[in-house]
């Protein structure tokens, strides 16, 4: 049995309760137990008394009574027990940047980053690998299609996700997606505004676009810039998503007549156009960089390798991905 303890609370448990806050400090202390030591006064937060559902703020301490060895975790937690296993692994490999409160993902296409029909593997589930000392699983807080990869945030703690999903809600982070279209557009720039609106089709959920107004649907802006063609048949486009509907980009760039190469939802079969030879009929849309506010000040800005198929393409199409980061600097 250890002496008293004083605890101070951390940024990341802001506005906890204080029943919640001794579940992830003191696993084995049952709800009735802590409601004696909160009776008695034994358990008090800036030395008063306080009841369970009292919400801690950073910067409180929490006085603990002396406690039985079994009230608090015991031996490796999740994170460390899983540091080897195949998921932990499989992230390891696919992490670009971390810090305390972050980590930056490069999402392999193909790699769902939640789960649903068919879906057996999917990262939300793998994140349990990377469980902390405190039993938080980091957090998704925000989304990549299936067949769309590259930049994928994901915060390490709940004040992190708090802070860094409002930063999403609010439109402060910008998404720069590189992708392969067919053709070339007209204009070099432009912005594309939209109603768009799920359907369900044989082949599974769709958007298309809809009238203004009409149920359901939700507005869509995009912005994108021509960065370079070959022979006017097909083009490296910049895009950047201001909203974030399903599928925005990839509905976006058929609406305005010039589909991502490899789209297997939205790319509509020309019989007077053939796919590439030597290129993946693979999805080529790749969320290349982001620029977002850190939870702790600042602005975090990341950028994604190119996928291995879209390297095959650029290199075939004689495209200088290094020149353009480059002149983006």
């Amino acid at each position: 049995m250890a002496g008293i303890e004083h605890i101070e609370v951390d940024q990341d448990e802001a506005d906890m309760r204080l029943d919640r806050w001794f579940k992830v400090h003191y696993p084995g202390l049952g709800f009735g137990a802590l409601q004696k030591l909160l009776r008695s006064g034994q358990v008090r937060v800036d030395g008063g008394r306080v009841k369970s559902d009292t919400r801690v703020q950073p910067g409180q301490t929490v006085r603990i009574p002396p406690m039985q060895a079994d009230h608090k975790k015991s031996g490796p937690i999740a994170g460390k027990a899983l540091k080897h296993s195949p998921d932990a692994e499989l992230l390891s490999r696919m992490l670009i940047y971390e810090d305390k409160r972050v980590f930056v993902l490069n999402k392999p296409a193909g790699m769902a980053v939640q789960g649903g029909s068919g879906v057996v593997r999917h990262i939300d589930k793998m994140l349990e690998a990377w469980t902390n000392q405190k039993g938080e699983k980091p957090r998704l807080v925000h989304r990549l299609d299936r067949d769309t990869s590259g930049v994928l945030v994901i915060a390490r703690s709940r004040g992190a996700a708090q802070k860094l999903t409002e930063a999403f809600r609010h439109r402060t982070t910008k998404k720069t997606y590189w992708s392969l279209v067919k053709g070339m557009p007209r204009k070099n720039e432009d912005k594309i505004s939209t109603w768009l609106v799920k359907e369900q089709t044989p082949d599974g959920d769709r958007m298309r676009v809809a009238r203004h107004g009409e149920p359901d649907s939700d507005h869509a802006v995009s912005y994108y810039r021509v960065v370079d063609t070959v022979a006017n048949r097909l083009t490296w486009l910049e895009m950047e998503p201001y909203t974030g509907r399903t599928h925005q980009l990839r509905v976006h760039a058929l609406h305005i007549g010039h589909p991502i190469i490899g789209d297997p939802k939205y790319f509509i079969d020309d019989p007077n156009w053939e796919f590439p030879g030597g290129m993946q009929k693979r999805l080529h849309l790749h969320a290349r960089h982001i620029d977002i506010p850190h939870p702790d000040g600042g602005r975090l800005k990341v950028t994604a390798p190119l996928p291995p198929h879209m390297v095959q393409s650029w290199n075939l199409l004689g495209f200088d991905a290094d020149r353009e980061d480059l002149a983006k600097d």
